[in-house]
């Protein structure tokens, strides 16, 4: 008779762990026992005591510091006291200075790269304009079973009682969170800031939003960046790197609301093409009315992987991919290649899927020549990277 040996479950242990590196997910590496912890509200090099928080019996385990016991030099008391061991998801770096959390971000892209793409490339991360707190201009705010709105625990689905959040502009969520809603009908909430400074409330009416001298009236629930400097920012690059020659051929996947098919627009000119193709029916409705006068450009409502085979007309000069953090993937990759654009512009909000497809374009002849990143969420673990691919 074989006898199973109980299954390894560290969950409430308290550890003294020495931190090492940083890694992808908002968490340093540590060791103990021969098992790997990774660890929230950490530094590389500091010593802490932390509590196990998940572990399910594997190689690695996750866990929380709730003491520092040598701190690093970049550590710094978070704004937040919700940024914690047990607190709110959304932060990971409140404790770490604003310039060392780019230099940590740094880091993960060119593990990644190096990882999954075999790229030896140093990418500065950006600072964007406007400061570490106070730029998310859209949140998403659960509903608790009392009606009450709040922000989730990490990895968890409890909704946090919380006061405010210093990553909104001041006084956005007063309102809504000391408002009680129907948990029957009312899962989440979604609070906007527009370029107006008006705070809409779930379904309350368009939200104007500006970038690249243009005006959108967005319906409810439709996208737009988070951080208000970043639709310019990202529509500067892709004006620099993507060079459509006049009378070119165009297309921007995942296009949203057409930002950066107006740049490609101005590029390609009145006898150029650019074809959107996106997903949500209302992006694609307001984009048409944004872009009316821009009659170059030409819109398809349909999943990427389905509307790729379906444009006609001449190979693209220029590709831009804008996937959501999945990213794109081998067969869409492969896709795109094989009608040969000159380059692709790949904007990325998750560094290993970006790294991931760099490989699978590597694979089909595309090599970058251009890469930067953008500190688009600071206080958290994301950040923006765009890459240029082009055959050598």
């Amino acid at each position: 008779m074989t006898v199973r040996e109980p299954a390894l479950d560290w969950t409430d242990r308290v550890l003294e762990l020495d931190i090492g590196p940083v890694a992808h997910g908002g968490h340093c590496v540590a060791r103990a026992e021969g098992r790997v912890v990774f660890v929230r509200h950490a530094l590389p090099g500091e010593r802490v005591r932390a509590v196990v928080s998940e572990d399910a019996g594997g190689s690695f385990c996750r866990a929380d510091t709730v003491a520092v016991l040598d701190a690093a030099a970049q550590r710094v008391p978070a704004p937040c006291s919700w940024a914690r061991a047990g607190g709110c998801g959304g932060c990971d770096l409140q404790h770490v200075d604003p310039a060392e959390q780019r230099a940590l971000k740094a880091a993960v892209l060119a593990e990644q790269l190096r990882r999954l793409a075999g790229l030896s490339a140093e990418v500065p991360v950006e600072e964007l304009p406007g400061g570490p707190l106070g730029w998310r201009h859209r949140v998403r705010l659960a509903v608790d079973a009392d009606g009450r709105a709040g922000l989730r625990a990490h990895r968890s689905h409890d909704v946090l009682p919380i006061a405010d959040c210093p990553l909104a502009p001041p006084g956005t969520l007063s309102a809504v969170l000391g408002h009680g809603f129907d948990p029957a009908s009312v899962a989440e909430v979604e609070v906007a800031t527009d370029a107006e400074g008006v705070i809409h409330v779930g379904a309350d009416g368009p939200v104007v939003q500006r970038a690249i001298g243009r005006e959108w009236l967005l319906s409810p629930g439709v996208f737009w960046q988070v951080h208000p400097a970043l639709p310019d920012v990202l529509a500067a690059v892709v004006r620099e790197w993507a060079d459509a020659p006049a009378g070119g051929t165009a297309w921007d996947l995942y296009g949203g609301v057409g930002l950066f098919a107006a740049v490609l627009a101005e590029q390609v000119g009145p006898g150029g093409a650019v074809t959107v193709v996106e997903s949500a029916r209302q992006a694609v409705a307001d984009g048409r009315a944004a872009l009316a006068d821009l009659p170059q450009v030409r819109w398809r409502a349909g999943r990427v992987e389905n509307e790729l085979a379906r444009i006609p007309g001449d190979p693209p000069d220029v590709v831009v991919a804008d996937p959501p953090r999945r990213g794109l993937g081998r067969t869409l990759v492969d896709a795109i290649t094989e009608r040969a654009p000159r380059r692709v512009l790949y904007v990325a909000c998750d560094p290993a899927a970006l790294a991931r497809d760099i490989a699978f374009f590597a694979a089909r002849g595309y090599e970058p020549d251009r890469l930067r990143a953008f500190d688009a969420f600071p206080m958290t673990h994301h950040f923006e990277t765009v890459a240029r691919l082009r055959r050598p």
